[in-house]
């Protein structure tokens, strides 16, 4: 099945929702959530739940995180978390 950068975009965000703000989600999750679980079926879908992500981080409504510390979205490598942005 496949799926648009809104339908990624729309799980991210609520998967994000419901950890709430300071809780973050792994990026496997969003993919997991919009395919069965086995990985032949979400792995693939990794590349663009990334690019989607960086999409929201860039548009202000999500953050991405690697060590627990933000970074830009459009400079980032390895392992990383999503949250949604923090109001202090």
């Amino acid at each position: 099945m496949s799926r648009t950068s809104a339908d990624i975009q729309a799980a991210i965000l609520a998967l994000a929702s419901e950890r709430g703000p300071g809780g973050t989600i792994c990026p496997s999750e969003a993919a997991r959530a919009l395919s069965d679980r086995h990985p032949d079926q979400w792995a693939p879908l990794m590349g663009a739940v990334r690019a989607a992500a960086v999409a929201l981080a860039e548009s202000g409504h999500l953050v991405i995180y690697r060590k627990g510390k933000p970074v830009d979205p459009r400079n980032f490598r390895g392992v990383y978390r999503l949250g949604l942005p923090r109001v202090d």
